[in-house]
């Protein structure tokens, strides 16, 4: 290797990271990884005994984990957490839901809960962060978990495609603000993972089809799919990376 040619650094030692909805599907994968390369994390979900077991796992594999119970679409709750600890240098904004129904019959509570928990508490849980990481004068990495879904449209989705889309601009223009205190901003969006969450779609056969029929690769994600784009996201490696997209989906959206 020539000396300037450098490998890139994908160690998180000496990092703090957050990550809401840690106790399953991909925010715990998240937690697990970014622990394996060295971070300190602290997991947050509403129920507390998810996230303690995960901790409590990540502690017995060597590694160093806090869990603690939040509910992100409550924003007080989160300034005091954030508050009382020392800046976070990675947030993985993880929580998110979906519920699906043809466009002609989504509700005024379908488009309330899931604009309400995918882009009003992912804003203020990144405001929150951003502000502390200002604060002390520390430098980070914002990842929102958005979805190939932010990139395209699908039926019975109207709802959650707009959560996801509004976040795809949201990052480009918070990326844009938060560039002058060294702190980035950026997506990752994968395609239909084999997560609880997906598998309530998943367990359907028809469904199911036609997913597969959509991604070029030929098969469902798994969650180590995406925890790769979280570390580099989270380290270093990616240090000129802000304001973009981790498109992770197979070739769903390559047509």
């Amino acid at each position: 290797m020539e000396e300037n040619q450098v490998a890139p650094n994908f160690r998180l030692d000496g990092k703090r990271a957050l990550i809401t909805g840690a106790g399953r599907g991909l925010g715990l994968a998240a937690a697990h990884a970014l622990a394996h390369f060295g971070a300190e994390v602290i997991l947050a979900a509403r129920t507390l005994s998810e996230v303690e077991a995960a901790a409590a796992n990540i502690t017995r594999a060597g590694g160093r984990a806090e869990a603690i119970a939040l509910d992100i679409r409550d924003v007080s709750a989160v300034s005091e957490a954030v508050s009382h600890r020392p800046a976070f240098h990675v947030l993985v904004n993880n929580a998110g839901m979906n519920r699906t129904n043809p466009f002609l019959d989504v509700t005024q509570a379908d488009f309330d809960d899931i604009m309400g928990l995918n882009l009003r508490a992912s804003f203020f849980v990144a405001q929150i962060v951003a502000r502390r990481m200002v604060e002390q004068g520390v430098s980070g990495s914002i990842i929102n978990m958005s979805s190939q879904m932010g990139h395209v449209g699908a039926a019975t989705r109207s709802v959650y495609c707009a959560s996801k889309w509004a976040m795809e601009g949201m990052t480009k223009a918070t990326a844009i603000d938060l560039a002058p205190y060294k702190i980035r901003v950026n997506t990752v969006c994968p395609t239909f993972v084999e997560t609880p969450l997906a598998q309530n779609f998943l367990k359907n056969e028809a469904f199911r089809a036609e997913v597969l029929s959509k991604i070029k690769l030929g098969r469902i994600g798994h969650v180590d799919d995406i925890t790769g784009a979280v570390v580099f996201l989270a380290s270093d490696a990616s240090s000129l990376m802000t304001g973009s997209s981790m498109i992770i989906d197979g070739g769903w959206t390559a047509d």
